[in-house]
C-alpha cells in the first residue's frame, strides 16, 4: 500500500546476470470516462434534494412563479460555477478539488482550513444525512411487514459500510455503482416530468396560472431559498475531486461538468412544474415527502414506486459523497496536512484506501439533527469555499499566466 510496486523479470538462465528489478510508482488509475464522469456529476447532485426542497422554497418565496426562479437561478449559477472549476480544473489537473486550488493559488493556510472544514464538518455530514434520508424511507416498507422496525441509526450504518466496502474494493466498482444508480433516479424524475407534461396538455395548471401571486418581500426569505435550491444542486464540483482519476481530464472535465449541470437544471424545473401539476401549493407545504405525496395522488397503491425511487437516489448520491470525500482527504494528507498514511494508495485495488476509511469514520460520527439548520449552514459554508475557488481562477490568471490553459 503506498510507495513503490516491484515487478521482476525472472527470464534470466542460472548463471546470468540477476533478474532485472521495474520500480513502477503506484497511482491512482485513469478508470473515469465521460459517462461515468457526468453520471458522478448528476448522480451526486440528485439526492434527496429534488425530493424534499420544493416544499422549502415554495414556503420561503411565498409564490409558484418565484419559486421556479429561484429554483432555475441556482441552476445558472451551478452552471456558472461548473464552467470555472472546469478551467481551473484543467490548469491544475490534481485530485482534492477546492483544496488543491486553494493551495495553488492563495497558500497553505487558506487550504488547510478549506481541509479541515471539508473532511471534519461538510464531507461526513452530507454523506451522513443522505445516508439517514434513505434510512428514512427504507423502515417505512417495514409498516407492511410488521414490527419492530429496524433503527434508523443501523440501516444508516449498514448503508455507508457498503459504501465504503464499493469505494475501497475498486474505482472502477464505484464508478459503474453511480452509472446504475443514476440511471434510476433519472428513470424517476423522467416518470415525473412526462405525467406533469401530459398533465399540463390536459389543462392541470391551475396552481402554475398563479405566478407570483403571494411572492415575499423579505430579501431574508429569499436567501433561505437559495440555501434549500442550493442544496439540492449541491455536488455539480463533484468530478474536480477525482481528476487524476479521469480519463482525457481536458477534454471530459468541461464537458462533463456542463453536461451534468444543465441536464439537472432542466429536469429540477420540470419536477417542480410536475409537483404543481398534480398537488395544490397547500398540499405541498403540508407534505414532508413531495415527491412520495405526488406518487400515491397519481399511482395509488403503485405509489410505493416512489420511496424505491428515492432510496436508489439517496444510495447513488452517498456513493459519490464519500468517492468524492476520500480524494479531499488523499489531497490533503500527500500535502502534509494530514498524516501520510492517508495518502497511501493500495498496491493491488489502486485505492486511496486508508482515506475512504477515515472518511468512513467521520460519517459514522457525525449525527445529524434538524436537516434545515443543517442545509443552511451546508448551503452558506459550502458556498462561501465555492466563491473563494473563483477568486482563485482569477489570482492563477495573474500568477500563471504563461500556463497553457485547455479552456477558458
Amino acid at each position: 500500500m503506498g510507495g513503490d510496486s516491484v515487478k521482476s523479470d525472472t527470464s534470466s538462465e542460472d548463471g546470468a546476470a540477476p533478474p532485472l528489478i521495474v520500480y513502477e510508482r503506484v497511482r491512482l488509475k485513469r478508470n473515469v470516462g465521460l459517462i461515468s464522469g457526468t453520471s458522478m456529476i448528476v448522480g451526486t447532485i440528485i439526492g434527496s434534494g429534488i425530493f424534499i426542497s420544493p416544499k422549502g422554497v415554495l414556503q420561503e418565496t411565498g409564490s409558484v412563479g418565484l419559486s421556479l426562479i429561484v429554483w432555475a437561478t441556482a441552476g445558472v449559477l451551478s452552471l456558472f460555477g461548473s464552467l470555472a472549476y472546469a478551467e481551473i480544473g484543467t490548469l491544475i489537473p490534481k485530485s482534492g478539488g477546492e483544496y488543491s486550488y486553494l493551495l495553488a493559488a492563495l497558500g497553505p493556510i487558506v487550504a488547510y482550513m478549506y481541509a479541515w472544514i471539508k473532511i471534519i464538518v461538510l464531507g461526513p455530514s452530507s454523506a451522513a444525512i443522505i445516508c439517514m434520508t434513505f434510512a428514512k424511507y427504507f423502515v417505512t416498507f417495514f409498516e407492511y411487514c410488521g414490527s419492530p422496525a429496524p433503527p434508523l441509526k443501523l440501516v444508516t450504518a449498514v448503508v455507508i459500510i457498503a459504501i465504503c466496502i464499493i469505494n475501497c474494493y475498486d474505482t472502477g466498482l464505484a464508478a459503474r455503482v453511480q452509472v446504475v444508480f443514476t440511471f434510476a433516479k433519472l428513470v424517476a424524475l423522467a416518470l415525473i416530468v412526462v405525467v406533469g407534461l401530459m398533465r399540463m396538455a390536459q389543462g392541470h395548471v391551475k396552481e402554475l396560472n398563479t405566478g407570483f401571486t403571494g411572492t415575499t418581500t423579505s430579501s431574508s426569505a429569499i436567501a433561505l431559498s437559495f440555501y434549500d435550491a442550493l442544496w439540492a444542486y449541491d455536488g455539480w464540483n463533484s468530478l474536480n475531486f477525482l481528476t487524476e482519476e479521469l480519463k482525457k481530464p481536458n477534454v471530459n472535465l468541461p464537458r462533463a461538468n456542463i453536461f451534468g449541470v444543465l441536464l439537472v437544471t432542466v429536469l429540477y424545473v420540470l419536477v417542480n412544474m410536475s409537483y404543481l401539476t398534480v398537488l395544490s401549493a397547500s398540499e405541498l407545504l403540508e407534505s414532508d415527502a413531495v415527491a412520495v405525496t405526488w406518487g400515491e395522488r397519481m399511482f395509488g397503491a403503485a405509489g410505493i414506486i416512489m420511496p424505491i425511487f428515492v432510496m436508489l437516489s439517496t444510495f447513488g448520491a452517498a456513493n459519490g459523497s464519500l468517492y468524492a470525500g476520500g480524494r479531499t482527504v488523499y489531497a490533503a494528507a500527500r500535502e502534509g496536512h494530514l498524516p501520510e498514511v492517508l495518502s497511501y494508495v493500495h498496491c493491488k485495488r489502486y485505492t486511496p484506501l486508508p482515506s475512504i476509511l477515515f472518511t468512513t469514520v467521520l460519517a459514522f460520527n457525525d449525527n445529524p439533527t434538524g436537516r434545515r439548520g443543517v442545509d443552511d449552514f451546508f448551503s452558506f459554508a459550502a458556498w462561501l469555499f465555492y466563491a473563494l475557488t473563483i477568486v482563485c481562477l482569477f489570482v492563477l490568471r495573474w500568477t500563471m499566466k504563461d500556463a497553457h490553459r485547455p479552456i477558458k
